[in-house]
């Protein structure tokens, strides 16, 4: 049985974001450790960047339904 296209997209962009945010927060956690002077800067835009890929995630909605099969 094969898988449509749009499920194994949507598997793909699930998982490059899913990546993008672990390894967002591992540098947030990383900041939060070393708490430089200018750390606070940094920190707010790691979390408006997990926060808008979080977004991302969200818009993208359920897996769609194979249609074959």
């Amino acid at each position: 049985m094969g898988v449509e296209r749009a499920v194994t997209r949507w598997y793909v962009q699930r998982q490059l974001i899913l990546d993008e945010i672990a390894e967002l927060e591992a540098k947030l956690q990383s900041a939060r450790e070393n708490m430089q002077p200018s750390a606070g800067e940094e920190q707010r835009k790691l979390k408006r960047q997990i926060a808008e890929a979080q977004d991302k995630l969200r818009l993208m909605g359920s897996c769609p339904k194979p249609m074959m099969g």
